[in-house]
């Protein structure tokens, strides 16, 4: 009987735990997806009256709408960072997806972005890929201490997992980048994914220390902590240079879905990897975890498959000439490179190029 209702609490404890991360997790989304439509009203109406951000214009700065919107998505990613503290990556990852939905529904009614009948078939699909997840995700492991964390880490499994992401990285960046990154859009979104992966391991460990510091057991002295902090640190740097990098040479409308199934995946193995989030998981938990996942990625490729595409602008003309094709702008002396996605800047005298064709 006693282990029976041992075993009672601890279901009921992780049930808590993980309800915690769910509610956090769900209210990082609402506010990141908010934030990007708020800032974008920002930048609407600062280029109103300025130039606009994509021309080179820091007109928004001095917009308080803009402040709102930045102010929105730090809190947005401070809840998403403490949802890691109560639950398991393999629950709270996936749910970044609702932040799509919030920024769909709320694009339609205040940009005036037409949310289209399968656009809406793809906000059901991740509303029900995420049940799907929230009712079957495995209960986090009780660690009660940094050094605890760092063993996990150290282990030869994670080891074979970090060195490999590590290799395929350099790859990527020495190798591959220089050759591939402005036509094959799997190099940066490649870095950033496997790079992001890290992130989230590093910053879970972190945010479990700064848990158990709260609770009374201070990890501050422990040099792991720091050793997490520095390496949370350096991936969250790498990532982002590279999904800028990677928002800037293609199409969002490609990256963001591409970019949110490959991250997450990887976020996925490694927190199985390095946490052993499946241990004790009967097989139907698993299958169904999974699904959940498919679910929520393929009503992600809907919705970004359905969004209104910006009007033909002048540079489509010429773009679609040659892949080699692009504007050389010259403002107060200067050149500047316009991508094909870009709008032309009227403030600006706009030569084309023709580097060469072949």
């Amino acid at each position: 009987m006693a282990a029976s209702s041992s075993s009672l609490v601890s279901i009921e404890a992780s049930f808590f735990e993980n309800l915690k991360g769910f509610i956090l997790a769900v209210v990082s989304s609402a506010f990141i997806g908010s934030s990007f439509i708020v800032k974008k009203l920002g930048l609407q109406r600062a280029g109103a009256s300025g130039t606009r951000a994509r021309c080179g214009g820091y007109g928004y700065l001095k917009e308080p709408l803009w402040w709102i919107g930045m102010i929105t998505m730090i809190v947005g990613e401070l809840a998403n960072f403490v949802a890691y503290m109560f639950a398991p990556a393999v629950l709270v990852t996936p749910l970044g997806a609702l932040s799509i939905i919030v920024s769909a529904v709320l694009a339609h009614f205040f940009l005036k972005e037409k949310l289209q009948k399968m656009g809406i078939l793809g906000c059901v699909l991740c509303i029900v890929g995420s049940t799907l997840i929230v009712l079957h995700a495995p209960g986090e492991s009780s660690l009660t201490s940094v050094e605890e964390i760092w063993e996990l880490a150290t282990q030869p499994a994670f080891l074979l997992y970090l060195a490999s992401a590590i290799a395929i990285v350099l790859v990527l960046i020495l190798y591959c980048e220089p050759r591939y990154g402005q036509t094959n859009i799997m190099v940066y979104i490649g870095i950033c994914s496997i790079i992001g992966s890290l992130t989230v391991m590093s910053v879970k460990a972190v945010g479990i220390a700064i848990k158990l510091t709260i609770e009374g057991s201070s990890q501050a002295a422990s040099f792991q902590t720091w050793v997490f902090v520095m390496v949370a640190i350096t991936c969250i740097i790498t990532q982002l240079n590279y999904l800028n990098k990677a928002l800037d040479t293609f199409n969002t409308t490609v990256v963001s879905p591409i970019y949110y199934a490959l991250f997450t995946s990887l976020t996925i193995f490694a927190s199985a990897i390095m946490f052993k989030d499946w241990s004790g998981q009967s097989a139907s938990s698993i299958v169904s975890v999974l699904c959940g996942f498919i679910v929520v990625l393929s009503g992600t490729l809907i919705l970004h498959s359905t969004r209104e595409k910006d009007p033909a602008s002048v540079t489509d003309i010429y773009s679609s000439l040659s892949p080699r094709v692009s504007w050389l702008v010259h403002g107060n002396g200067e050149p500047w490179k316009h991508n094909a996605d870009d709008e032309p800047c009227l403030d600006f005298d706009a030569i084309l190029k023709q580097d060469h064709f072949k």
